[in-house]
């Protein structure tokens, strides 16, 4: 209960502070179990991808997020294990370490993800940075969940690097249709034209790009 009350007022701050507006391209599969990627810009972007969803899906859905930064203290281990519920990755590499099998595990108990396939914050004038392999074995691991390209605009600018008062600006999500699946295709094939598929929902891309 306290935890949804948390949530709940999480959700409020994100959508009053950026007036975000969320655009669905495609219909999904209303019980079906989902990645939504997106882009990586802001500190915030999973907050206002997670705020955006619907109240049923935004229940089952986790964040997939680095276990150094939720760890670091008390508060940010409540709000990222118990409000987000949170799918930890170690950063680090170690022996045995699974980050795909973590996820597929979340995948198969019966919830969504959302992923940044870039794997880091994108802070150079590119539009995406190259996509790490994670969702390419993440899709190979769980061929049955449907991978959802997520655009987010402007939250770069309501949360600004070095800056701890956020701007209220307006922000949109522009939600694409899940990836077709096309059988034998290689990772740098796939992670092409997952990347594409992302970048084609930009509102504001430059097709000389």
């Amino acid at each position: 209960m306290f935890e949804g009350l948390i949530g709940q007022a999480i959700v409020t701050f994100a959508r009053t502070l950026t007036g975000a507006h969320a655009w669905w391209r495609a219909p999904l599969d209303a019980r079906g179990k989902r990645v939504y990627f997106a882009n990586h810009n802001s500190h915030g972007d999973f907050v206002l991808l997670w705020s955006c969803l619907q109240a049923h899906e935004r229940r089952r859905t986790r964040p997939v997020a680095g276990a150094d930064y939720w760890n670091s203290n008390a508060l940010k281990r409540f709000v990222g294990g118990r409000v987000f519920r949170a799918v930890l990755i170690d950063r680090v590499k170690r022996e045995g370490q699974d980050p795909v099998g973590q996820m597929a595990a979340a995948l198969n108990s019966g919830d969504s993800l959302i992923l940044f396939p870039e794997g880091t914050r994108n802070q150079t004038d590119a539009r995406l940075l190259p996509f790490k392999s994670g969702l390419f074995h993440l899709g190979e691991a769980v061929p049955d969940a449907e991978l959802v390209p997520v655009w987010i605009s402007n939250l770069n600018r309501v949360m600004p690097k070095g800056e701890l008062i956020p701007l209220p600006l307006i922000c949109s999500l522009q939600f694409g249709a899940p990836l077709t699946r096309i059988a034998g295709e290689d990772k740098a094939t796939f992670l092409e034209r997952a990347r594409n598929a992302l970048l084609d929902l930009d509102p504001d891309r430059n097709h000389d790009d």
